[in-house]
């Protein structure tokens, strides 16, 4: 096992990276600051995962409470938050509760936002088990719930008091979703970590197999990174880089996800061919070397994510981008490539060189 740490003050937390860690009564405890517990998942890892987890903590003499929300990204809303609400409510649950949000990045988002406004503030660990949560959702304090108009669009930062991320966890996970993992795993070595990008070039084909070793590794190596980038910039205020940089092709990717319907494409591969539009974007305006984009793209593919987007029409695209949080003024702000392992935010960005990389990277 290994552990790191987000440096916030006050607020720091471990993050604790193993195998068959999640029901480690030791590491569990260490994160609770009451003995009443109630664990937000969906009803597909429920199956798999709740009834150790619960019986762990029940062995542990905790009051545990189980809340079993639906499974997709069609229903990280209001509706489903309240569902969190009620149940919170029913039982007379006071500040001295934590929340556990075992699952996905829905799930954490979810479980976070009801901690963050519940009773206004109480405490919760983010048990990931995909791979996408566990390398970036998981890690930083943004949680919310999508508006038809936007994604991620009402939430709060509110950190964890721990993130255990097992890895074993990830052999239950279909390919299509291990694929949109690897899309948040690239984006590190995009924007910040070129030696990983190359790491990720060699052992594309070993996480693509979910072989331990490597992806224990790819788990780490993100969180790292991740965890250095919130310590920075924890409430993504910086004017120049920062944390908006972990948002590299989420602009057009949740442009993508809101046009189809939420659920329709996973969130990591929506993201995938944002990033592949940035990179695109970025050789057009002279930053990033026309070699650098072909290296970008054959990763992306490997990794078995789409490069070529569903063409939901110009004006959809930027009006959908237009309600991006990154956006200052009223104005278009992107996160592009300078070179592989350095990103930039820019405002000076044409309206035509974007719709030129949407159309370099839609379906005809």
């Amino acid at each position: 096992m290994q552990t790191l740490s987000v440096s916030l003050g006050h607020r720091s937390y471990p993050i604790q990276i193993g195998s068959g860690i999640y029901h480690d009564a030791s590491l569990l405890l260490a994160g609770l600051e009451s003995q009443r517990v109630a664990v937000v998942t969906n009803n597909t890892i429920a199956e798999i995962y709740l009834h150790r987890l619960v019986s762990t903590l029940r062995a542990s003499h905790l009051s545990v409470m189980e809340i079993i929300l639906p499974d997709g990204e069609e229903f990280k809303n209001g509706a489903t938050l309240n569902i969190i609400y009620d149940a919170l409510m029913r039982e007379r649950c006071d500040r001295s509760t934590t929340l556990i949000a075992l699952g996905g990045g829905v799930i954490g988002d979810m479980c976070g936002y009801a901690a963050a406004t519940f009773q206004r503030g109480i405490p919760f660990i983010q048990i990931p088990t995909t791979l996408l949560a566990q390398v970036d959702s998981s890690v930083g304090g943004k949680t919310g719930i999508n508006h038809p108009l936007g994604k991620n669009m009402i939430g709060a930062f509110w950190q964890p008091k721990l993130v255990i991320a097992d890895t074993d966890m990830l052999r239950t996970l279909p390919r299509r979703e291990l694929s949109a993992g690897l899309a948040e795993v690239i984006k590190y070595g995009l924007i910040r970590d070129e030696a990983f990008f190359y790491w990720l070039e060699v052992n594309m084909e070993r996480l693509t197999q979910c072989e331990s070793e490597a992806i224990a590794y790819a788990v780490e190596r993100s969180c790292r990174n991740k965890a250095e980038v919130v310590a920075a910039d924890e409430f993504e205020t910086a004017k120049d880089g920062g944390r908006a940089l972990l948002n590299l092709g989420h602009t057009f990717g949740h442009a993508i996800e809101t046009a189809l319907g939420y659920g329709t494409w996973l969130h990591g591969e929506a993201v995938g061919t944002g990033m592949l539009m940035a990179a695109r974007l970025s050789a057009r305006l002279g930053w990033l070397a026309d070699k650098d984009v072909s290296r970008i793209s054959r990763l992306l593919q490997r990794a078995g994510l789409p490069l070529k987007a569903p063409n939901i029409g110009a004006e959809k695209y930027l009006d959908l981008m237009g309600h991006d949080k990154k956006n200052i003024g009223g104005q278009l702000r992107l996160v592009l490539l300078k070179s592989i392992g350095e990103a930039m935010t820019t405002k000076d960005v044409t309206t035509t060189d974007v719709l030129a990389a949407i159309n370099d990277c839609s379906d005809d």
